[in-house]
């Protein structure tokens, strides 16, 4: 659909992509249930379940959710100077990873919609932006809406990078979360059919990055080096984790994760800074 689709076609090769493996996974499942293979049976149905049970109400078409900053306030008494520095050695340096991953993608975009954002609308506005939308996002109880590399597979395949797209979009995700059964379909969504999206999204993703190397000499040795450590720590799946709560008896209580494309921009900056330095200090 992506390559050889026309118009809307083209534009939503995802969702098409999401439909047809849902519904591939539905004749295995049907199959399954008729034969009693569990083997085949893909589809796991229990969110419907669960919206009907007990009967059908309100909040089996439409579902709040408990709001972060409602259950916050709540507990407030329990506030405390340990529990401040738990939060803080836990989150200080995912911000500087987050820091690190929003350059990258910026300068992914920009050789994508071939506009530096870096410059205009300038890094000081979208980390305001990122910034401003994580902590809204953290305050109604959901992750921290960092810019996502998924996103920029989509940008990178769909060639639409208008603003006011993204924003309805936005929107309109919000609206529909509201809606009992539409999550609930969401939830059944088979791994195997997710990880062929995946496969696509990530594949743009690294594709995409690479022209921000086609300007640079690999045949220099320093050069060479950076790039070689950020791409193989990052397919690789090197990650960081780094302990910050260990109870009484020793175990490992509380760990921060770096994921693999953080930690390939951490050792990409660092590998780059060592031989840069080294670099000058012969000149």
């Amino acid at each position: 659909c992506s390559t050889y689709g026309k118009k809307m076609t083209k534009l939503i090769p995802f969702i098409i992509g999401i439909l047809a493996g849902y519904a591939v996974a539905l004749v295995f499942t049907v199959i399954g249930i008729a034969t009693k293979n569990p083997a085949l049976m893909v589809i796991d149905f229990a969110p419907f379940k669960a919206l009907v049970e007990g009967g059908v109400s309100l909040k089996t078409f439409f579902a709040i959710p408990e709001f972060t900053f409602i259950e916050g306030f709540k507990g407030l008494g329990e506030l405390n100077g340990s529990y401040v520095a738990t939060v803080a050695v836990a989150y200080i340096p995912v911000a500087f990873v987050v820091f690190a991953e929003h350059i990258a993608d910026h300068k992914n975009l920009s050789s994508i919609i071939d506009k530096d954002l870096i410059k205009e609308p300038g890094l000081k506005r979208t980390l305001l932006g990122d910034g401003v939308g994580s902590i809204a996002g953290t305050v109604f109880g959901i992750c921290p809406n960092t810019t996502y590399g998924e996103s920029v597979g989509c940008v990178a395949i769909t060639r639409n990078a208008s603003v006011a797209t993204i924003t309805t979009t936005a929107i309109m995700c919000i609206v529909l979360s509201f809606i009992s059964p539409i999550m609930a379909v969401l939830q059944t969504i088979p791994s195997c059919v997710m990880g062929g999206v995946c496969l696509t999204l990530y594949g743009f993703i690294a594709v995409s990055g690479l022209k921000m190397f086609k300007n640079l000499d690999l045949g220099e040795n320093k050069n060479l080096f950076v790039v070689a450590a950020i791409l193989i720590s990052g397919i690789g799946g090197l990650t960081i984790q780094i302990p910050y709560q260990i109870a009484e008896t020793g175990e490992i209580t509380g760990v921060i994760k770096i994921t693999s494309i953080a930690t390939a921009l951490i050792i990409g900056i660092v590998t780059n800074l060592v031989l840069s330095k080294i670099e000058k200090s012969k000149l």
